[in-house]
């Protein structure tokens, strides 16, 4: 207790000579973004009325001698009138290593934004599809190139979401030391293949994730207590492929006090049967299981040993979450939405234009139930039922709830929990980090990402956005035994 007033006591000056006068001034710090309206009452309702971040002492627990630094940065984050300009962006760093390369034969690199004083490190994968033959692969250079080459890559970059340095947008990890990994090696974080020839391309996603932490050694990441290996949709499928790779390679160069975790957003895929089949031409005809196939072989995919193991032959099960999950070793928190996007898209059910038919919306409710299924039992999760695709780096990430628990609030809780445990302590009382959602249709929770008419841009509410789907309220209701009326007043509240 002592320890904490004295660190109360000493925020409290460095706060008073940063200016706190004119924090009325501001909010959120320089340029924030605009946010979403709040939820509705009535779903604030079901869990904990309020959502508190205290101020978190892990991060600095152990490493007092830097606690001054980390304070005066909270405090020139939080009131801009400071004399002193921040830095937030992230700048491009490329590998020491120049033999591993982008598709093209470019050098690889990664975003970094330090935060001295902080031994939290993040570093977080891309996502953007992938591509798995010599046709597919040329036609991706063509249309998508800064994802095959850093030929055109910028110098800075700005995080958003959890990769935002403003504790408003992002409250549990703003004063982390901040990494970026551009995605240009369309091998899903996967391969180890140089290039071949002057016409053939390279898939190095997993060498370039393994030189990324190797340079980070001589910026600060050998001192690092904290590791989470984080990424989205292609990089969230990154992460479970590499997360114990990781671990391993710090182990094996002497750095074993460094706790290497994972976070995978809209990465946990499945090898479901398509809605219609259609011929394998391209990443978004073929069905998951296909591309994969061909994939692995084209790009030289390294799985995790474990799971080469269990699938030995038949390495490509690796590539679906459900099925290389058991075989991870480092603590992993998933983030999915129930409803995905891309998953939809690969399993050929097509959202625009004219209402879906009856039997697509099966399908799309059956999609729903399976990814429940295989999330049971995965101990850290946060799966909204939401027609979206990735959020962690999106503005609003820190607005959807499930069960009146945010994103931010359970990825505190998760790390609340890892820390309780390794001192043996029991984890903290009120705070979740197993979060799914039970409703059974797309959007039922209201605190879904706002869905946008893709021919006219207008928003659309739940009720516009079901019936635009071809929902029957008047069949549905009939089922579930209850008025139409009484219904859509639960859609509408999100009950």
């Amino acid at each position: 207790m002592t320890a904490i007033r004295m660190l109360s006591s000493v925020m409290l000056v460095v706060l008073m000579q940063s200016g706190v006068l004119c924090a009325r001034r501001f909010r959120g710090g320089r340029n924030p973004q605009p946010r979403r309206a709040p939820p509705s009452p009535t779903y604030r309702d079901r869990g904990d009325t309020t959502e508190s971040f205290p101020l978190d002492f892990t991060a600095v627990e152990e490493n007092m001698d830097n606690f001054m630094t980390q304070v005066k940065n909270l405090a020139q984050s939080l009131y801009p009138c400071s004399a002193q300009k921040l830095d937030y962006d992230m700048k491009l760093n490329f590998l020491e290593n120049t033999s591993v390369t982008c598709n093209d034969g470019s050098p690889a690199g990664y975003y970094l934004k330090e935060s001295r004083g902080s031994r939290r490190w993040l570093i977080f994968l891309e996502g953007g599809w992938y591509c798995f033959n010599k046709e597919n692969c040329d036609s991706r250079y063509e249309t998508m190139r800064r994802l095959m080459s850093s030929s055109k890559w910028p110098q800075t970059k700005t995080g958003t979401g959890i990769l935002s340095p403003l504790p408003e947008e992002n409250p549990h990890w703003w004063n982390a030391n901040m990494v970026f990994i551009p995605y240009c090696s369309s091998d899903v974080w996967s391969g180890a293949t140089a290039k071949p020839d002057q016409n053939g391309y390279a898939f190095m996603g997993s060498l370039i994730i393994q030189e990324v932490v190797k340079d980070l050694l001589t910026k600060g990441l050998d001192n690092a207590k904290v590791l989470l290996l984080a990424g989205s949709s292609a990089g969230g499928t990154g992460v479970l492929l590499n997360v114990d790779r990781v671990a391993e390679l710090l182990e094996g160069l002497g750095h074993t006090g460094v706790q290497v975790r994972g976070l995978s957003d809209s990465g946990w895929f499945l090898d479901n049967k398509q809605y219609h089949c259609t011929d394998c031409v391209d990443t978004i005809s073929c069905a998951p299981t296909e591309t994969i196939k061909r994939g692995i072989k084209y790009w030289g995919g390294v799985v995790p040993e474990k799971c080469r193991q269990t699938h030995e032959g038949e390495e490509w099960n690796c590539f679906f979450g459900y099925r290389v999950f058991p075989s991870i070793k480092s603590p992993v928190f998933v983030v999915q939405w129930l409803f995905d996007e891309a998953q939809l898209t690969v399993d050929n059910i097509q959202l625009t234009g004219q209402p879906v038919q009856e039997g697509q919306w099966r399908y799309i409710q059956n999609l729903g139930i399976e990814l429940r299924n295989t999330l049971k039992d995965v101990p850290a999760m946060f799966a909204p039922a939401c027609l979206s695709h990735e959020v962690i780096t999106r503005n609003y990430w820190i607005d959807v709830q499930v069960k009146g628990t945010s994103l931010p609030r359970a990825l505190h809780c998760w790390d609340r929990s890892l820390h309780d445990n390794n001192r043996n302590k029991s984890p903290p009382k009120g705070c979740p980090v197993h979060l799914i959602d039970s409703c059974p249709w797309p959007h039922c929770n209201p605190t879904c990402p706002t869905i946008r008419d893709q021919f006219t841009g207008q928003e659309m509410n739940v009720i516009q956005f079901l019936m635009h789907m071809g929902f029957d309220v008047q069949k549905m209701a009939q089922q579930q035994g209850m008025d139409p009326s009484k219904l859509l007043g639960m859609l509408s509240s999100g009950s």
